[in-house]
């Protein structure tokens, strides 16, 4: 058993797929079958179930990927602590979250305050997020909707409204409020699946027994609101998007949900074992020390301004 046959089988494991990993391990297919058949031999009992041309991890396989990565995570660690301490500066930082947008702030000022400091930043949705620290790729996520996962720690950061924008001219331009079966046959813009606007936008439906009905899928959240102010549709928006005042730049009019669960939860995600840099240790003090944003909600009753389009 050797180390290269750990990080095949942790691929293989991942994607339950023999091509897939191949692609993403840059090797040949045969070659990586017969790597994994060695390992199974090595180990004698087989970690994949095999039927015809799929697999699935078995009780064996997920027995072993469990100390695999951690094993391969240890290391991992190690050499980040080697790199870490040859470097004349704080080491590297890696935040992955659901849209740059979100922790583009504070991200400013953490540089500002440890200009010294590598951060790397990572656009992904919740399922790789799990896996992103789960493998050790990120050293923390800022998350919209909890994450699963053994040895997860998650701290709060901020707490918000999620409103309902609208384009100007719509009919519901002007309304205080609206209730989810009102908006049921409007053509909604979201992202797919994973990303937390969509699923709060099916659990608010399916607590009405609806569907919504979808104009826009797409996987960068930010582009949401732009797509709603040319009139492809209605959309959920974090309050903090109309405290920034980005509709000076994209007109859209502003609606309360009349809806439980209308909110985000920010969380910062961090595996509980993993190695930390200065950096990074450095980056946990300063995003769990301050507001991560205004917690001050919109007056939409008396905010009826308009900025024309």
């Amino acid at each position: 058993m050797d180390l290269l046959q750990l990080r095949y089988f942790q691929a293989v494991a991942r994607y339950e797929h023999i091509s897939r990993a191949a692609e993403e391990l840059h090797v040949a297919q045969p070659a990586l079958s017969r790597t994994i058949a060695r390992l199974e031999a090595d180990l004698g009992t087989p970690l994949f179930d095999r039927q015809g041309r799929r697999i699935r991890l078995n009780q064996y396989g997920a027995m072993f990927l469990r100390h695999v990565d951690r094993a391969l995570r240890e290391l991992d660690d190690g050499k980040r602590a080697l790199r870490d301490a040859r470097d004349t500066g704080l080491g590297r930082v890696s935040v992955a979250c659901e849209t740059l947008l979100t922790i583009t702030p504070v991200l400013g000022s953490f540089r500002a305050a440890w200009p010294r400091a590598d951060v790397r930043l990572f656009q992904s949705n919740a399922e790789e997020m799990t896996r992103q620290l789960r493998v050790g790729e990120v050293d923390f996520c800022v998350a919209s909707q909890p994450l699963t996962g053994a040895g997860l720690e998650s701290v709060e950061l901020a707490r918000e409204e999620v409103l309902l924008a609208v384009p100007r001219g719509h009919w519901l331009d002007g309304r205080e409020s609206v209730t989810i079966p009102e908006i049921a046959d409007e053509p909604f813009v979201t992202t797919r699946p994973g990303h937390w606007q969509r699923t709060l936008l099916d659990q608010l439906f399916e607590a009405e027994g609806l569907t919504p009905q979808l104009s826009c899928e797409g996987d960068e959240p930010a582009a949401s609101q732009v797509l709603i102010s040319v009139g492809l549709g209605i959309g959920l928006i974090p309050a903090v998007s109309r405290q920034a005042g980005t509709d000076t730049r994209v007109p859209v009019a502003w609606v309360h949900l009349d809806a439980p669960g209308c909110h985000r939860v920010l969380t910062l995600v961090h595996s509980r074992d993993a190695y930390l840099s200065e950096a990074a240790v450095k980056f946990r003090d300063f995003i769990t020390s301050r507001p991560f944003m205004t917690h001050r909600l919109p007056d939409l009753s008396r905010d009826r301004s308009r900025t024309p389009a």
